[in-house]
């Protein structure tokens, strides 16, 4: 997609974008300032529902990033605006952190155990046995079934941990119903945050290091499709895909002088 002038709205992915194994990527929090001085809308996009924005933003700031915890935009925000989008007022049975739960909260959902709207599976670093079997009894009586993101794993220092897409694959196994996931590649999150922010596709650019995540749900979404090679994408991989991103750049860095 060309562009003759600069995006007037940016959505921004989180992970090796602006920051990579715990540590803030080179240029990130010149490339926040800068956006914030410029006055333009922007949103950080991430699909991991773990945490509450309050809490992601203490995480970026203990970084060295200062990103208002109203700029940060989970999967777990966007799958409990879409549950309520559907079905207003509704109830949910939720697997994850606390963010989910507040966010269902904050929509006008309420939890229930019997017999739920959705079956909603999030990410958590406590999946219950029990917990999985209640929500494979709920989606066999009827109750449809959500996840935030598709991820399978996870990372620790010790390897891969099973995440949330690992944990919607059982209850897809045992049920036979498939989950639809609300987080990237999935474009329904860029439109939920082009809503929050009032802006138009045509406008906006998403910034993001994974091709089958964040440049295919921008492309589904019609905006303009940045590349960073600071995370797990090299330009090598491109190629192989078959679609593109509008442009490749090194970081957030080389972005700084659009603003």
């Amino acid at each position: 997609m060309a562009r003759t002038s600069p995006a007037s709205t940016w959505l921004c992915d989180l992970d090796g974008v602006l920051i990579y194994d715990g540590r803030a990527i080179p240029g990130a929090h010149r490339f926040l300032a800068r956006l914030d001085a410029s006055g333009r809308p922007y949103l950080v996009l991430t699909n991991n529902s773990m945490y509450r924005p309050a809490e992601l933003r203490d995480r970026l700031g203990a970084m060295g990033l200062d990103v208002d915890e109203g700029r940060l935009w989970t999967s777990a925000l966007a799958t409990a605006r879409f549950a309520a989008s559907q079905r207003p007022g509704g109830s949910a049975y939720a697997i994850g952190e606390p963010s989910i739960h507040e966010a269902l909260r904050d929509v006008g959902y309420h939890a229930d155990d019997q017999s739920p709207d959705y079956v909603i599976i999030a990410e958590t670093q406590d999946y219950s046995f029990a917990a999985i079997a209640t929500a494979i009894r709920l989606v066999d009586r009827g109750a449809h079934l959500l996840a935030t993101n598709p991820e399978p794993t996870g990372p620790s220092p010790e390897g891969p941990l099973p995440a949330c897409g690992a944990v919607a694959a059982l209850v897809e196994r045992a049920t036979g119903v498939t989950p639809y996931f609300v987080g990237k590649p999935n474009p329904l999150m860029i439109t939920e945050a082009l809503l929050a922010l009032d802006a138009a596709p045509s406008s906006t650019a998403i910034i993001g290091d994974r091709m089958e995540t964040d440049v295919v749900a921008g492309v589904g979404a019609g905006l303009e499709t940045i590349l960073v090679l600071s995370g797990v994408t090299a330009r090598g991989d491109v190629d192989r895909f078959p679609y593109r991103p509008s442009r490749i750049v090194d970081s957030v860095a080389d972005l700084i002088d659009e603003l």
